[in-house]
């Protein structure tokens, strides 16, 4: 049975030094800083890299990935999981792929998958559909 967890967070960019620093890959590297608040009570940090494009027909187009590591309360539930980003955007149009890497939930997060959402409108919010074996 899946379950939908929602709420807000804050998260904070900060730029760290891509591998490839030729200036046509046009690559930027950041870490991730997040605060999740509401049905999911945790901290999460993590590295993205992103790509952005250089062609005029390409305007508002790029891409990025991301892991995070996850520590906190889902729904009562502690324990930890990593989420893994893919996401593009094409002249303006996006597309968000957020995923719970298999089999790294710990605690009583042991047996998680799901997906999450991200929403910004003003803020930034969640909704994560995920499932979890019953409690032993």
């Amino acid at each position: 049975m899946t379950t939908v967890a929602r709420g807000d967070f804050d998260v904070k960019l900060k730029p760290l030094t891509p591998y490839n620093q030729d200036e046509s890959a046009k690559f930027a590297r950041m870490s991730l800083d997040k605060q999740y608040q509401g049905d999911l009570e945790a901290a999460s940090r993590g590295e993205m890299l992103a790509a952005g494009t250089a062609g005029a027909d390409a305007k508002g187009s790029g891409g990025y990935v991301a892991i995070e590591h996850v520590t906190g309360t889902l729904n009562g539930r502690k324990g930890t999981f990593s989420l893994q980003h893919n996401a593009t955007m094409t002249r303006g149009e996006p597309y968000l792929n957020i995923i719970v890497i298999p089999g790294s939930g710990t605690g009583e997060l042991t047996g998680l998958a799901g997906k999450m959402n991200i929403i910004i409108k003003g803020k930034h919010s969640y909704e994560f559909d995920y499932s979890l074996p019953a409690k032993p």
